[in-house]
């Protein structure tokens, strides 16, 4: 997450957003009339009618109502404000705000946890304390360039204030990075009370600032750690919050570095937890006085257990999401495996079952803003959605289609709803021959199979997937598809397992599989099976007894092509995410009273037509 958002928040105008674009002289500028020229709106679209140029930019310091750093003081959040000069003359206007860590960089030096280490067993000792390199750069401080945007100047010309503010614990903000903490989203919201007259906010100087040139209506939007700050404020109801548009962005941290009591890493950054993430945006300029803050989250993230606890729930929006009051536009990669589908499925869900306005946005490319993949009607997507709610030009953005998605193909859709309606959970069922190829099928095998494999955690999923046989793993491929699949939704697999050894990660996958041979990993789960009852606490496990053990696979949209088969390999651990324990734990699977369910539209009746 760390460094991907990094790169993506530092882009300085690097897009030409407003090329073309011609803009109204400023009422006033060479003449008499002094009123200040106002937004002008087209098919339902802000206009480009203001000089991105001719601007006002001011540094102010919010007040948040919490004392995250502990020296007696309300916290402060640095916040940058740039608006068309015309506010000047009277002009209020709404305001797209964008909250971050990672204005002012990061420490490349906050190292992550070591993840070759033996799982936990309780009472044994397993699983310790691994520490990480407290050591941060010192390089920070000293002159700071303007916090910009590449989305800044096309906000700018279409009567747009941007606001930028830094969170607690970042850049000029005091405070302490909690890495989603309740401090966090409160730093981020008193942001929206001060451009709503609620909250208060001082300049370099200590002279009181008023927002008078806001309008009161704001939206938030960015991408990953930028695009979930939105909806950790939207979470809390704040009035004023009107529009949010969270890209790429997570809406339980818990399911970020954790997956039903598993150690899982997000993608490419094995080892990072919530302290790695704290200590990589500590970039305030007192070097000291968060050390005591951040130690503790390493101590209750629990990397030991995995459990889920009131730590992780304080840090999980979707506990509030009934709160929630502002239209939400939302997008994401359906090849993101750094902030996992997991996290736009399950709060689209949320916000689509309270009823706000509400759209989802889903690409082939992995964690990534749509402006580099389908810039125009991005633009013009984002552009209708802050008109509609900030400027309340009754456009019927809120009546369209709700689901715009970009196919394997790269063709672009507009369909009703997500997930499609008329998907429904098809069933699967394995028959022997694991460890080579055993058989997936939708008609339940007879008889009693046991089929077991070995862990190694030095081989990754996809060298196992592509096996032909392994001791490692176990797979079960249909026949070729007569005609395409789509699922659209949540998967899930309900096993019957035993195990040589009192603790074990399980993964499972869910494998495309062409004509040629090639494959194409569409979705994982993982569990802790000693989380069998509920990811909030550990049940031990007793080597030898079988157990029942449910795993939800990361939610997807996807169509496996006529031709193609589709594959469920089970697996131990997963190099690239879970914990990484030295090989032989052994996992025996009951393949008769294994269950796989997968979201296909047509349901039950459309699976066994294409197979």
């Amino acid at each position: 997450m760390r460094r991907v958002v990094t790169v993506l928040s530092a882009v300085v105008l690097a897009l030409p957003l407003t090329a073309g674009a011609s803009f109204s002289a400023p009422a006033g500028a060479g003449g008499t009339n002094t009123a200040p020229p106002g937004p002008v709106f087209v098919d339902g679209q802000a206009q480009p009618v203001f000089d991105p140029t001719d601007i006002v930019r001011d540094n102010v310091w919010v007040t948040a109502p919490v004392d995250s750093d502990r020296d007696g003081k309300p916290d402060l959040v640095h916040v940058e404000t740039v608006r068309p000069r015309a506010t000047q003359q009277g002009l209020r206007v709404p305001v797209v705000y964008q909250a971050s860590p990672y204005f002012a960089g990061g420490n490349d030096d906050a190292a992550n946890h070591n993840v070759d280490v033996e799982l936990n067993v309780p009472g044994h000792g397993h699983g310790g304390h691994h520490g990480t390199d407290e050591r941060v750069s010192a390089a920070v401080g000293g002159p700071r360039a303007l916090i910009t945007w590449s989305y800044e100047s096309y906000f700018l010309a279409r009567g747009f204030a941007v606001v930028y503010g830094e969170s607690l614990g970042t850049g000029d903000s005091t405070g302490c990075p909690t890495s989603g903490g309740r401090n966090e989203t409160i730093g981020a919201k008193s942001v929206v009370d001060w451009l709503t007259g609620r909250a208060r906010a001082q300049d370099a100087g200590g002279s009181a600032v008023r927002a008078n040139w806001s309008s009161g209506k704001v939206g938030m939007m960015g991408v990953s750690y930028n695009g979930t700050l939105p909806n950790a404020v939207a979470s809390t109801g704040v009035e004023g919050l009107e529009a949010i548009v969270p890209i790429a962005a997570i809406s339980s941290w818990y399911d970020y570095y954790r997956a039903d009591g598993a150690v899982v890493a997000p993608g490419t950054f094995q080892g990072e937890d919530l302290d790695v993430l704290a200590r990589y945006v500590y970039t305030r300029a007192d070097r000291e006085i968060c050390k005591p803050v951040i130690d503790e989250l390493e101590k209750r993230q629990d990397r030991v257990s995995g459990d889920y606890s009131a730590f992780w729930d304080e840090r999980n929006y979707l506990n509030d999401v009934n709160k929630v009051r502002a239209a939400v536009l939302e997008v994401h990669g359906l090849n993101d495996w750094n902030v996992k589908d997991t996290h736009f499925a399950q709060w689209y869900d949320a916000v689509k079952k309270l009823g706000v306005p509400h759209k989802l946005w889903l690409h082939q490319a992995g964690h990534a803003d749509p402006l580099g993949l389908r810039r125009d009607e991005w633009l013009v997507t984002v552009n209708r959605w802050f008109t509609r709610f900030l400027y309340k030009v009754p456009n019927g953005v809120e009546r369209e289609p709700h689901l715009t998605i970009q196919r394997e193909d790269k063709t672009w859709h507009d369909e009703a709803e997500w997930p499609v309606p008329g998907s429904s959970p098809a069933s699967l069922y394995l028959g022997a021959g694991g460890s080579a190829r055993g058989k997936l099928g939708t008609s339940p095998s007879h008889g009693s199979a046991v089929e077991s494999l070995t862990d190694d955690a030095s081989k990754t999923a996809e060298s196992l997937a592509d096996a032909a046989s392994s001791p490692n793993r176990l797979s079960y491929t249909t026949g070729v598809t007569k005609a395409p699949i789509r699922l659209s939704g949540g998967a899930s697999v309900d096993l019957r397992v035993s195990f040589s050894r009192p603790a074990a990660n399980v993964t499972v996958l869910l494998v495309d599989r062409g004509p040629d041979g090639k494959s194409k990993i569409v979705s994982r789960g993982w569990t802790d099976p000693q989380n069998r009852i509920s990811p909030w606490f550990t049940t031990p496990v007793t080597p030898g007894r079988e157990y029942p053990v449910h795993v939800d696979f990361v939610p997807k949209d996807y169509i496996f092509a006529a031709g193609h088969t589709i594959e469920f390999v089970l697996l131990s651990s997963d190099h690239d995410y879970t914990l990484r324990p030295q090989p032989g734990a052994g996992i025996s699977l009951n393949v008769t009273r294994t269950d796989l369910r997968i979201p296909v539209v047509g349901g039950n009746r459309a699976l066994r037509a294409a197979l």
